[in-house]
């Protein structure tokens, strides 16, 4: 650890603890050299390990950028994209682990997407899981139907016009 002030590469721990949830460390240093103190936080740094083996930092601006594609042209915010980021990031590093294959980070951005916008999570899902087919789409389409409680209809899908608004 560098000194800010005087770029010494020793310094001695004061105090340490615990901050933000756990997921990190706020150390109060002091250099031996020109002793000023200074505030380090320390943090697990979480990596992504992709199938061709490359290893790379998480990032949740990566995670941001790929779910704001899938939300094109969908009424959703940047700010409710920017907590979609955190939301992943936290349940990601709760999980306790340094290295993530790159599929369990989609599996943490399709639960937050699914609540966020059906729509978004159908063309996420859709690439994410590899769809074949309209049947994929639809066996999605239902399993989506029923955990919002909504009726599954099947044949066509605008319904009927009442008498008065035939007139």
């Amino acid at each position: 650890m560098h000194c800010p002030y005087c770029r010494y590469t020793d310094s001695r721990v004061l105090d340490s603890r615990v901050a933000e949830d756990g997921s990190s460390i706020r150390r109060r240093r002091e250099c031996r050299s020109c002793n000023r103190r200074f505030t380090t936080l320390e943090q697990m740094q979480l990596v992504v390990v992709k199938r061709s083996g490359v290893v790379e930092p998480f990032s949740r601006e990566k995670v941001v950028s790929g779910v704001r594609k899938a939300c094109k042209g969908r009424p959703v915010t940047e700010a409710q994209l920017a907590k979609l980021g955190q939301r992943v990031e936290e349940s990601l590093r709760a999980g306790g682990q340094a290295e993530i294959p790159a599929d369990e980070v989609g599996v943490a951005i399709l639960g937050p997407l699914r609540e966020l916008d059906a729509v978004a999570y159908l063309r996420f899902a859709s690439v994410y899981q590899h769809y074949q087919s309209v049947d994929d789409f639809e066996a999605e389409i239902t399993r989506l139907r029923e955990t919002v409680g909504e009726p599954v209809r099947r044949g066509a899908s605008v319904p009927e016009p009442t008498p008065e608004q035939l007139f």
